[in-house]
């Protein structure tokens, strides 16, 4: 298959995490699944590394 036979066929989209993206995808007509996803801990290292302490993961 041809790059250009990409744009010929249905967009199908996972989005993950960003909802703006998936809204804007929405109003041009798009198909989209959302997966809510966040970082680990809410991106915060020193939680993070605690609760691989806990889970047996970390230092």
């Amino acid at each position: 298959m041809a790059v250009s036979d990409l744009f010929k066929k249905e967009l199908k989209v996972i989005n993950v995490g960003l909802v703006s993206f998936k809204e804007s995808l929405e109003k041009e007509g798009f198909k989209v699944i959302h997966l809510d996803w966040r970082p680990p801990a809410g991106g915060d290292e020193e939680a993070l590394n605690a609760l691989k302490k806990l889970m047996g993961m970390g230092k």
